[in-house]
């Protein structure tokens, strides 16, 4: 069993993106971030839903399959649900569509009053609670099954958990692009990377892989 986190990266260190418009929800910039794994044969069956057999292959394809390899329960700020698009509605069920790509146990950190759980199709439950990473982790481990529990994201959720020394595995996909804004993964984690190894793997799409592991 492992604690892990996979996430994409640009070169200036941005995790997250901040161009979103009511018109564009997801924006440009996330587009760019994403483009090498969302364009993925995984990506697509797992997310899409799309049997075709369509998507790239190779190093990229293989990191996302890992991404989905081996998961028990995963850990996600309000912001990755999409719990601040709607914050007033009971009924909102976030923005991974009725069928979530998850198929596990998926706990919801929050400021505000903890929701009921949702439960959606393949699995999936999202539990709503105010904890601290220790505490989240320690009820995500609960469900676990023995299995590894992800760190989903956003870069802020994720820093909390590398400054907490809770994460043994730390995958980045560093995308050669420059945002120049957005929400970086690497403040205030200075050494962090001590007491890790390093392994690198170059896609042909141009991002590459870093894999941290205790």
């Amino acid at each position: 069993m492992a604690v892990r986190v996979d996430l994409n990266i640009s070169l200036d260190g941005f995790a997250a993106t901040t161009d979103q418009t009511p018109e564009n929800p997801i924006g440009e910039d996330w587009q760019r971030l994403v483009a090498s794994y969302v364009a993925t044969r995984t990506f697509r069956e797992r997310v899409l839903h799309d049997t075709s057999g369509e998507g790239t292959t190779g190093v990229d394809d293989d990191y996302a399959q890992a991404y989905f390899a081996e998961i028990g329960a995963e850990i996600m700020g309000a912001g990755m649900f999409g719990l601040h698009s709607f914050p007033d509605d009971p009924d909102w069920k976030g923005w991974w569509g009725d069928e979530p790509p998850f198929h596990v146990p998926v706990f919801v950190l929050t400021h505000t009053a903890p929701r009921p759980p949702i439960e959606m199709a393949d699995g999936t439950t999202f539990h709503f609670l105010t904890a601290t990473p220790a505490e989240a982790l320690e009820r995500a481990l609960e469900v676990a099954g023995g299995r590894d529990v992800r760190i989903g994201g956003g870069p802020s959720v994720v820093r909390d958990f590398l400054k907490a020394g809770l994460v043994d595995r730390l995958h980045v996909a560093i995308v050669p692009i420059l945002l120049g804004r957005g929400v970086r993964l690497w403040d205030d984690l200075r050494e962090w990377e001590t007491g890790y190894t390093v392994s690198a793997d170059a896609a042909p799409s141009g991002t590459m892989h870093l894999t941290f592991r205790r």
